[in-house]
């Protein structure tokens, strides 16, 4: 069934973001999904670099045994999808690294790996032996098509920072691929959320009109199936939405068009 607004919280913005994001938005954001973003170009060489001495590695790890762990059997629970990049340039092994804590946990799980940016074989052979790793940025698609199979959680390597959250969007509101004005609307709601904190007062200029920076609360976004949404955070927790703070983690990333884009999406501040 197609909803009309879903509920996405942004849990994470790199590799060694905080932990507390997750634990926060899965107890107090009502989430329908939490997604989470942790990948770098420079992320990328040094999971590239960690598989090269280990092939079981090559994954944001913390993903699994920190915060998977912490929050494993509540998403269960709450019914929470999860969407992640965290697979890196392994996200096989990521998958079986999480397929292992369920098992554990005593936590049935459906889990999708998104596979198919790993371009190294591409590359000239002279350029080959000197790389690392050569990623293309996948899209929303097969993140979509993901949820469609009845995925509970899904780890993808290198992706569009964005992707994680249109996806979701793109299986709630059944969006085709050419409903350009509706996908360009996702794509903004996941780059405002793809930075965690930043999205709630973390970048902000006026620092100091931020409250409560040692409890900043994780961006949730409220999004409707027209494409609007409304930029928020959980009840109680400190940090600040407000146009301002938005407008600054949009304008943060060069590629966008420019205020226009920004001036349908709405903010608010939970109390």
């Amino acid at each position: 069934m197609v909803k009309n607004m879903v509920r996405i919280g942004g849990a994470s913005g790199f590799w060694g973001d905080s932990s507390v994001g997750a634990p926060q938005l899965v107890a107090h954001g009502q989430l329908d999904f939490l997604v989470f973003d942790y990948l770098a170009e420079l992320t990328m060489s040094i999971l590239a670099a960690a598989r090269g001495k280990n092939p079981a590695l090559g994954y944001a790890t913390d993903f699994v045994q920190v915060t998977m762990r912490e929050i494993l059997r509540e998403v269960a629970r709450r019914g929470i999808r999860v969407i992640s990049n965290a697979g890196g340039v392994n996200p096989g092994a990521c998958a079986q690294a999480l397929r292992s804590l369920a098992a554990e946990q005593d936590v049935s799980l459906r889990i999708a790996v998104v596979e198919g940016d790993d371009v190294l074989a591409l590359a000239p052979a002279r350029a080959a032996g000197r790389l690392l790793t050569a990623n293309a940025y996948l899209g929303a698609l097969p993140i979509r098509r993901a949820l469609d199979a009845g995925a509970q959680v899904v780890i993808t390597g290198r992706c569009v920072d964005s992707a994680v959250t249109l996806g979701a969007l793109m299986h709630s509101f059944d969006w085709p691929a050419d409903d350009f004005a509706r996908l360009a609307q996702g794509s903004l709601a996941g780059h405002i959320i793809e930075c965690g904190c930043q999205a709630t007062g973390g970048l902000h200029t006026d620092w100091e009109a931020v409250p409560d920076w040692p409890h900043i609360g994780y961006p949730v976004l409220e999004c409707h199936a027209d494409g609007s949404f409304v930029v928020t955070k959980p009840a109680g927790t400190g940090g600040l939405v407000n146009p301002a703070v938005i407008a600054e983690q949009v304008l943060s990333w060069c590629s966008w068009p420019g205020p226009a884009a920004a001036t349908r999406a709405t903010s608010r501040t939970s109390a």
